[in-house]
């Protein structure tokens, strides 16, 4: 019954210290935060992790081209030594407009380099010499700071070869805009046969699957953020072949027709409400607890509780977690 969150730091880091409080209080194994072009996301799981106790916090995720092996490694030993072990490292690909504008970095082959990066930063993080590496070679070693070979990485992964991969050499999976449908018949198989490479099977495995939730009296307008909020996924290569092999192309298509005319609303509409009642949990406090065990029954261990724009985030957080624990005063 593992129930985890993300929780962003929009424009207040101590309102989101306070929700990880809020989740940690309910009785939440984890809460995570994105990197995008505000705080930094490591540094702000520092700060969750020093202004906690027991729930772990994690990176969902940080792009590996942001930072060497040998940075990340020394980044996220760090933050256990400081929270007692409590991280979890998210890593991802990330994209082409955000390696390339952002960071001056190429993707050339992801799921070679993905591999690499995380054997790199494993070894590392074990405190054990790092492989050759073609992109990223290192001699770097941990000096004064005890290794941390049990710290979890997670992998953002989303087509069939990234989930082998995550299943063969990672500890969990971090998706994003992936329905339960497409976590029951492409995730888990493909997550499994990676397993099975290395002879391993599910057990122990984490799955954590980011769900917007909102409690509200009337969805439309919780739909309509969602749908402002997709606009930048709907033009990115990985989530397109992601969400067509979920049935979506049609939709896909109606925006592109829209953006080619350079009409907003058209390209808002072009995700349907089947799409965005497939990706959510939203409505009364019931509906929000049966989205996020319509993700449980697709094979999901660590449904992600995750905010909508202009809604009560905190009102989510807790009724997910009725069944957790007693509600928080």
């Amino acid at each position: 019954m593992g129930l985890s969150c993300f929780v962003s730091t929009g424009r207040s880091l101590d309102t989101a210290i306070a929700r990880v409080q809020l989740a940690e209080s309910l009785g939440y194994e984890a809460a995570y935060v994105t990197h995008i072009a505000g705080r930094e996301s490591l540094t702000v799981v520092t700060a969750y992790a020093l202004a906690t106790e027991r729930i772990r916090v994690g990176t969902g995720v940080v792009p590996i081209y942001t930072r060497t092996p040998a940075t990340m490694a020394q980044t996220a030993a760090t933050i256990a030594d400081l929270s007692g072990g409590r991280v979890v490292l998210g890593l991802g690909v990330s994209h082409r407009p955000v390696v390339e504008a952002w960071h001056g970095q190429t993707i050339d082959k992801p799921l070679a380099e993905m591999r690499e990066y995380l054997v790199t930063t494993r070894a590392i993080l074990a405190g054990e010499p790092p492989p050759p590496g073609e992109k990223w070679p290192t001699r770097f070693a941990l000096a004064g700071l005890a290794p941390a070979p049990e710290l979890p990485i997670y992998l953002a992964a989303l087509s069939p070869g990234m989930l082998k991969l995550a299943g063969e050499l990672a500890d969990g999976v971090i998706l994003w805009l992936c329905n339960s449908d497409y976590v029951r018949d492409h995730v888990i198989p493909n997550l499994a046969e990676g397993r099975a490479r290395v002879g391993k099977t599910m057990q122990g495995f984490d799955v954590v699957a980011a769900i917007p939730s909102a409690v509200v009296d009337d969805p439309a307008e919780a739909h309509a953020a969602m749908r402002s909020d997709l606009l930048p996924y709907l033009g990115l290569p990985f989530y397109r072949a992601m969400l067509e092999r979920s049935g979506f192309g049609e939709g896909l298509a109606s925006f592109d027709r829209a953006a080619a005319d350079g009409d907003v609303e058209a390209m808002k509409a072009a995700s349907s409400e089947q799409l965005i009642g497939s990706l959510t949990a939203i409505g009364d406090a019931g509906a929000v607890r049966a989205g996020i065990e319509r993700y449980r029954a697709a094979g999901v261990t660590s449904p992600a509780v995750s905010p909508v724009a202009r809604t009560d985030f905190e009102a989510a957080l807790r009724a997910a977690a009725v069944d957790l624990v007693q509600l928080a005063p």
